[in-house]
Formats: C-alpha cells, sequence, structure tokens
C-alpha cells in the first residue's frame, strides 16, 4: 500500500513558476515507477510526466517538453515537479500516482489504467 499527497499548487501568472511535490508512504515506495497527470474542466485527465524507480530516467508529454522537469527523492519519498514558463493551458488538477510494475516503462507511463495508486491532487490555476 502507498499512500500519495500532492501539494505545491496555486494561483500565479502565465510565465512563473511552480514547484509541486508527491510525498508518499509505505515500504515499497522506493520501488514504484511515479507519474504526473492533470485534469483541466471538462476535460479527461492527461499525462504530464514519469520518473522511473531509481530516478535516472524521465518521460514528458510534448505539451509540457522543455518546461517541466520531474525528479525524485527516495530518501524522502518524495517526487518533483517543476514547472517554469507557466501557461493558462497549463490550469488543472495535478495528481501523481505510482506504477509498480517496472516492465511498463516506458511504454506504459502514460497509460493511467496501469497505475496502482493516486494522490488527491494539487490545484495550479495560471492566469494569462
Amino acid at each position: 500500500q502507498v499512500h500519495l499527497v500532492e501539494s505545491g499548487g496555486g494561483f500565479v501568472q502565465a510565465g512563473d513558476s511552480l514547484r509541486l511535490s508527491c510525498v508518499g508512504s509505505g515500504r515499497t515506495f522506493g520501488g514504484y515507477a511515479l507519474g504526473w497527470f492533470r485534469q483541466a474542466p471538462g476535460k479527461e485527465q492527461d499525462f504530464v510526466a514519469a520518473i522511473n524507480y531509481i530516478g535516472d530516467r524521465t518521460y514528458y508529454a510534448e505539451s509540457v517538453k522543455g518546461r517541466f522537469t520531474v525528479s525524485r527523492d527516495n530518501d524522502k519519498n518524495t517526487m518533483f515537479l517543476q514547472m517554469i514558463t507557466l501557461k493558462p493551458e497549463d490550469t488543472a488538477v495535478y495528481v501523481c500516482g505510482a506504477l509498480r510494475d517496472h516492465r511498463w516503462w516506458p511504454v506504459g507511463v502514460t497509460r493511467r489504467n496501469l497505475y496502482d495508486f493516486w494522490g488527491q491532487g494539487t490545484q495550479v490555476t495560471v492566469s494569462a
């Protein structure tokens, strides 16, 4: 069992930066690949970024490449999403998920139905 809690969302203007955190608990946290998804009002939940269990491989959606950076600190049971040059279209509820089966990397990290655990989400609002 892995419990995930996101934080760091807020209200910012276009061009600003935010750093999201996803704190996990459980003895097997370090054994999971971790991913960020986001859901804007009226839209489906889309993949944003993922990082493997060690933290040396990452994968990003095309819409955030060059602007978002995902990282993790397994000693602190925390995953981060550093977001720069934020755009209004980045406005969404950001949720983190944990994927235990390492065989899915990198093919399956964009598929939300493969993740084992989810957090509640943190709101990011970017004004124009």
